[in-house]
């Protein structure tokens, strides 16, 4: 087979290394600037994650190292570049150009010096800010220089037609385009660019309101949405490139024009995948080195004519399979989610590079940590393995959402992998996914063994789905050939050549079981087939796989990334592991474990709903504080986006996936020398606890609560029995292991009814259950998705018997469910004597939506002194009889003055970076401390006193998921968090509003539609809210009611009742805020369509009487100028 191969190209983009008009004089190290403010990127959204408090985190210590003041501002608590310690000033304030402003009005003439402002370190949102701010003139008045990319370099690579005509400047194609700001004019240019068109939203990140049209019914929608996404209101349409090869360059620049390439990274999945959803492999393994060096000289015209003077970009190509065809896609002028993939890579540093090539550092200038300072920055990384990013999705969370990809980003996190070969870097890649997958599984394809395979293949690759390599494996095993395959779904045959491979081996095993020699087996595993999948294989039970292995001494290697390909030796312990034999003339081995007394921190592993960056900040803690003591910190984790795989948040980072299997051969290589005190197992989410009992088996210290207690609260039967002993409530409960069983405890408790499934993170699966059709549907509908592939695989046909034989080992709890009951958080530490209550948390929604989707406000806003007293009381007696050594989280209810304990988690929660900032204590650091052995009493903590207030918000990726309905319930659907932190509530809650996004509305119309037993509890606020100028408007009952108790309020039509209705007023601009609790599965259905019109037209949405209630106080402290900002530090001075 042939490569691509790129036809001839102009070549006026080979300029030379002259600078251009504008560009700088050659400097030295900037001193004529004293302080930086870096803005972040906000709550973790789709399309914008944790890789951005990585690059951020860079950014603040390589400048601070420098000598220079940073200011920060973030509103997301859970990052580490908000911790006090890594900037001078912290704002912990929205991301709004308004609020910005004032900071830069606080801390411009705080000292002497320049002000300069580094916009490239928090994705889009500080792009736009910064941008706006220029617009605004605040940069101008304020004399504050924008470093690291000028406004016209960003507005350039960000506005699609600027960008376009750069391109042709400097003669490298772009799609056909048209920029358009109306539907009439999309409408105008749509026979010129036919369909399927591609329709891209300008300065918005993830493809945000983008996506592929195939119809003109399509092609109007996502116009329509595409215009309300940009902050501009202009969108892109291009002609469609689908199926073409898509690849990227990790490319940064100096000041003196020195450019290098961080990486080449190529897509699988061919054009028409966002990039962040596709799987990707770094190097790009199908291009020749001509090609290479083309596409890699293209880059850096791009660079050099968008103006990017100085720091990291990454440029999108396209290449045609048919006629080499080559054009550019877009680039992001700033550091990047391909930025943060490219560091972890190569070793190579791109955020904190960059952060000091803007302040006038070169290239050539700036040491290597990687090779020990034993060479530059300039030198280009060179790698000799394969890296695999394979994103991580969410689909169900989000019942209606249709799994089809496009150019709208949609998955929630990633795994990385790293092999000597592509197949042992997939394999490896899928495993980390921790999806249940033990490399490239078998998988179910819809419409197979109908008597028409080969069309069922064909039209299950032809959708650009997450499992689509699986189900390209699946084809070759099913007999399509790989032409045939490439024909279908447009990867490149290479890959599918290379499955191929990995399909022969395993052919090989079904047949013929397990080799009995040592090259064989490490052949096999050397192919990326883990002990796992090989016993799935060849029917052997997997503890006789590894003990195979082991007998034969077959064991993985380490080797270090060190940026140079063995070159120069590295002292950097960034390690990956491989079964393939050594090269020659280097050590087969580079782990060289130290003789010091070392703890594991097993990390998280990808993102995902319900276990993100608030975990990973709890691993980083825990490696910052036990170096800080003299432990030798050694973190496991396979998660590129996170600042705990970075090379220097621990003395050695072992790049590689969360199994019994790849973790227990890490614990054995670092017990060849030193003293393993011990693993923490409590900070990285449910991914590690799933590994504590395999390690306890195999002798392995566990640091802190011990294996039985984290069992024990999860234990339905064991848990209500020690809460008896201590004289704890609890609503009343069943547990039931099989659908049977279900029936029966559901009937004896009665219905409303919470139902979940055991040992689930973010509330997989778990329900409020209002009626008998609700629960046919959850145990015979919901269920399902949690049987794994060889469960299904052994009954096949019995969808009884697969549940019933995964709630043999995991049954299914049942609560009886509280209604408007408050519900409360509580974060404490214990060492097992004393215990510290931490803060506690009162939610602002009521209790049956999930604690991690709830906004919460600490200290609690309501609750008496007794109440208080009496919660730290029940805590206190629950840490210690569970024998809690570290963290610990529990959830309570109140209702009718009785407290019930809903559950308990003796573990690091997501609650804890939060806390954290509000009391001004590093609890994860202490934590970790304690779980290592020091007692509480030895770090002097009291009790909090403070006169401010934290405001938890989750924000949510609803605009992610058309036709999803918004309705909150007890599974977790947020994908991260704001803070609003103030002397007030209500201030502290209209700042965690705008913070997550949220328009805080001063003046226009109030839409009011409540429940009966409501009405009177909304009066107030509604009264509020008329007393501060808005109209307001109302069902017909709620109108009445309101009209009633002397509130002017006009009727309007719900949508069942004709038009005009009310999601009319909302799309013709008529409402500004929305008031509507329901309940009932027919009411919540009725009010759907006015829950997605209140998002698509970003009109605020609270379906909350005491979110209601909070908004009202919110508004009306906005409103009367209250808004100040303050640094982290000043709350605590």
């Amino acid at each position: 087979m042939s490569l691509v191969r790129i036809k001839d190209l102009p070549f006026a983009w080979l300029c030379s290394n002259a600078r251009r008009d504008g560009e700088r004089d050659f400097m030295p190290k900037r001193t004529d600037i004293s302080t930086i403010l870096i803005i972040g990127a906000g709550p973790i959204i789709i399309g914008q994650a944790c890789e951005f408090d990585y690059s951020g985190t860079q950014a603040c210590k390589a400048l601070r190292e420098e000598g220079y003041r940073i200011v920060l501002v973030n509103s997301n608590p859970a990052t580490i570049m908000t911790d006090p310690d890594m900037a001078d000033r912290t704002y912990i304030e929205p991301i709004t150009p308004e609020v910005v402003a004032k900071i830069i009005a606080k801390e411009r003439y705080a000292i002497p010096g320049g002000f300069a402002l580094l916009p490239t370190m928090g994705g889009q949102t500080a792009l736009n800010c910064a941008l706006s701010l220029k617009k605004m003139g605040v940069l101008d008045d304020f004399g504050v220089e924008m470093i690291g990319a000028s406004a016209e370099a960003i507005d350039m690579a960000e506005d699609r037609e600027l960008f376009r005509e750069a391109m042709t400047r400097i003669g490298l194609s772009t799609p056909r385009s048209h920029q358009i700001k109306t539907l009439s004019q999309a409408l105008a240019i749509l026979d010129d660019i036919g369909l399927p068109a591609i329709i891209r939203p300008s300065f918005t990140m993830g493809g945000t309101g983008g996506g592929i049209a195939y119809n003109k019914a399509e092609f109007i929608d996502i116009i329509e949405r595409g215009i309300d996404a940009s902050p501009t209101s202009e969108v892109l349409v291009e002609e469609s490139v689908l199926g073409w090869k898509e690849y990227e360059m990790e490319v940064v620049r100096d000041k003196a024009d020195n450019c290098i390439i961080i990486c080449s990274i190529e897509n699988i999945d061919p054009m028409g995948v966002h990039t962040g959803d596709s799987i990707t492999v770094a190097p790009a393994l199908t291009l020749t080195d001509k090609e290479y060096q083309i596409m890699r000289d293209a880059s850096l015209a791009v660079l050099r004519e968008i103006g990017v003077e100085t720091g990291g970009s990454n440029v999108q190509f396209a290449v045609n399979p048919a006629d080499g065809r080559m054009i550019v896609i877009e680039m992001n002028p700033r550091v990047s989610r391909s930025s943060a993939l490219a560091s972890k890579a190569t070793g190579f540093p791109i955020a904190k590079v960059a952060a000091k090539l803007a302040v006038g550092f070169t290239l050539d200038e700036i040491a290597n940590d990687i090779t020990g300072g034993a060479t530059p920055a300039s030198f280009e990384p060179s790698i000799d393995y394969v890296v695999t990013k394979i994103p991580r999705f969410a689909f169900e969370k989000f019942p209606g959402a249709e799994n089809i990809l496009t150019t709208a980003m949609k998955s929630v996190g990633e795994a990385m992998a790293i092999g000597r070969t592509f197949g042992e870097s997939l394999q490896k890649a899928l495993r980390s996914l921790d999806i249940g997958l033990n490399g490239l599984d078998e998988i179910e394809i819809e419409g197979l063994g109908l008597g028409d395979d080969m069309n069922a293949l064909r039209a299950a690759l032809g959708r650009p789905t997450p499992d689509r390599l699986l189900v390209a494996a699946q084809a070759l095993r099913y007999g399509m050939t790989p032409d045939e395959i490439h024909d279908a779904c447009k990867i490149d045959l290479w890959f599918i050549e290379r499955l191929r491979e990995i399909l022969e081996l395993e052919a090989l095993v079904r047949a013929h079981g397990l080799p009995n020699d040592a090259a064989n087996l490490r052949m096999l595993k050397a192919a990326g087939f883990s002990d796992a999948r090989l016993s799935a294989l060849s029917g052997a039970p997997r503890t006789a796989v590894t003990e195979l292995r082991h007998r034969l001494n077959v064991h993985p290697v380490y080797k270090r990334i060190d940026t140079c390909a063995a070159e120069f030796a590295s002292p950097t312990a960034y390690m990956y592991s491989t079964y393939a034999p050594p090269f020659a003339g280097a050590p087969a081995d580079e782990a060289r474990p130290s003789d010091r007394e070392k703890i594991v921190i097993l990390g998280g592993g990808p993102n995902r709903i319900g276990q993100g960056i608030e975990f990973d900040y709890c691993c980083c803690h825990a490696s910052f504080a036990l170096r800080d003591v003299g432990y030798e910190t050694i973190m496991v984790n396979c998660n590129p986006e996170t600042v705990s795989t970075d090379y220097d948040t621990s003395d050695r980072l072992y790049f590689e996936p969360l199994t019994p299997e790849d973790v227990l051969e890490i614990l054995a290589k670092e017990n060849e020398s030193g003293l393993l005190k011990g693993v923490i197992v409590q900070f990285g989410g449910q991914t590690p606890l799933k590994l504590a009992n395999a390690l306890q088996k195999a002798g392995i210290p566990i640091l802190g609560t011990s294996v039985d207690s984290i069992d024990l609260a999860e234990d339905r039967d064991r848990f209500k029995r020690l809460l008896d002993r201590i004289g704890l409530k609890q609503p009343m409960n069943g547990i039931a292991y099989s659908v049977e069983q279900s029936r029966i405890v559901a009937a004896e408790l009665g219905l409303p009814l919470v139902v979940r499934p055991s040992y689930v993170l973010g509330g997989r699966a778990m329900a409020i259950i209002h009626d008998n059709g609700a629960f046919d549907d959850y145990l015979l509908g919901t269920l399902p998705g949690l049987v794994p592939s060889d469960v299904k695989a052994r009954y096949p046909n019995d969808k009884t018997g697969q549940i019933n034989t995964v709630l043999g080992k995991n049954p299914l709890l049942f609560d009886r469910y509280l209604s408007d009951a408050v519900e409360v958080d509580v974060d404490a530490l214990s060492d097992g004597a004393d215990v510290f209550i931490c803060g506690i948390m009162e939610h602002i929604e009521e209790a049956g939506i999930h604690s991690g989707d709830s906004a919460c406000s600490l200290p609690p806003r309501s609750l008496s002194a007794d109440k208080i007293a009496e919660l730290e009381r029940q805590t206190r007696e629950l840490a210690l009889a569970l024998g809690v050594g570290g963290l610990m989280n529990v959830q309570y209810a109140l209702k009718d003055g009785e407290i019930y304990v809903l559950e308990v988690n003796p573990r690091a929660a997501r609650t804890v970076p939060f806390v954290a900032k509000v009391i001004g204590a590093p609890i994860a650091k202490i934590a970790a401390r304690v779980m290592a052995g020091e007692s509480l009493a030895s770090f002097g903590l009291k009790p909090s006193r403070f006169d401010h207030v934290g405001v938890k918000e989750s924000v949510f990726p609803f605009a992610r998921f058309p036709g999803v309905d918004t309705v909150l319930g007890p599974e977790m659907r947020s994908t991260g968090e704001v803070m609003g932190l103030d002397r007030s509530f209500a201030i502290a809650f209209a700042k965690s509003q705008l913070g997550g996004g949220t328009i805080v509305p001063v003046s226009g119309s109030v839409f009011v539609s409540v429940r009966d037993v409501d009405k009177p509890r909304v009066l107030g606020t509604v009264k509020l809210l008329a007393g501060l100028g808005f109209k307001i408007f109302g069902t017909g009952g709620t109108a009445r009611y309101l009209e009633s108790e002397g509130v002017p309020a006009q009727r309007i039509n719900k949508v069942s009742e004709g038009r005009p209705h009310v999601v009319d007023a909302i799309k013709n601009g008529g409402i500004q805020l929305v008031l509507n609790t329901t309940e009932g599965k027919q009411a919540l259905a009725d009010s759907r369509s006015l829950r997605r019109a209140a998002l698509l037209h970003k009109v605020p949405y609270y379906t909350t009487l005491a979110g209601a209630i909070a908004a009202s106080e919110g508004i009306k402290a906005y409103l009367a100028g209250d808004l100040e900002v303050r640094a982290l530090q000043d709350y605590f001075a």
